[in-house]
């Protein structure tokens, strides 16, 4: 499993009048380059917040090659989500505890060209949503409640992860492990220990001076920990 670890900066810690620039700045060569960039769409229903939609989405794909993975914390995904696959987003993930029909979510994604990602939330099970996760490509666990940025990590949440790599490992799910949620150089070791592939981080990465080298800094840390 030791293949080179996922960095996905959360835009959420950004500067919002400045978010092209903001994803440039980690859009550099080599190790300071991202993965991904993670896009938090809140709609003040799903989540008490209020963030961005997809209009920026639009915009922020004209501006940058790097993929873009949308986590929408929104009410009624099976309405909204697809907009973002056809608009071009790399990655879009909706809520287990939001989806009416998950499985055909995740067909209409596919078929759009994007890849379908389920997250849950801390207390959501994983049991309880294994058989739709054959139909899709991202398990996003979220490692903070969704709402808000800059939450204190939750430990109880790697059993999950823990439960799904096994799962991956031995052929029983094909997903890409996600976490989001109080990632920094405090928390990732342990999150790569119990097998994520692809790490969400807002403030660790845009609070740091160079957010750059933050990026590469974080995605040593969490290499070295999957040894």
């Amino acid at each position: 499993m030791a293949h080179r670890p996922l960095i996905a900066p959360s835009i959420l810690s950004a500067d919002f009048a400045r978010l092209g620039e903001e994803i440039q700045v980690v859009a550099g060569q080599g190790d300071t380059r991202a993965d991904w960039v993670h896009v938090d769409v809140m709609d003040a229903h799903f989540v008490p917040n209020l963030t961005l939609g997809l209009p920026v989405v639009q915009s922020l794909l004209k501006v940058t090659d790097l993929p873009l993975d949308c986590h929408l914390m929104i009410e009624n995904p099976d309405r909204w989500a697809i907009g973002y696959a056809e608009a071009g987003a790399y990655n879009v993930t909706v809520h287990a505890e939001a989806a009416k029909d998950p499985v055909k979510i995740a067909k209409d994604l596919r078929a759009a060209g994007a890849k379908a990602g389920l997250s849950i939330k801390p207390g959501t099970p994983l049991e309880d949503h294994l058989e739709v996760l054959k139909h899709y490509d991202t398990l996003l666990v979220m490692s903070v409640e969704p709402g808000f940025g800059g939450q204190s990590f939750i430990a109880d949440v790697l059993g999950k992860v823990r439960a799904a790599r096994r799962l991956v490992d031995t052929g029983h799910l094909n997903v890409l492990v996600e976490i989001d949620g109080g990632i920094n150089a405090e928390t990732i070791e342990q999150a790569a220990e119990a097998g994520v592939d692809c790490f969400v981080a807002g403030s660790a990465v845009y609070g740091a001076a160079d957010p750059g080298k933050a990026v590469a800094a974080l995605r040593d840390l969490a290499a070295q920990a999957q040894h």
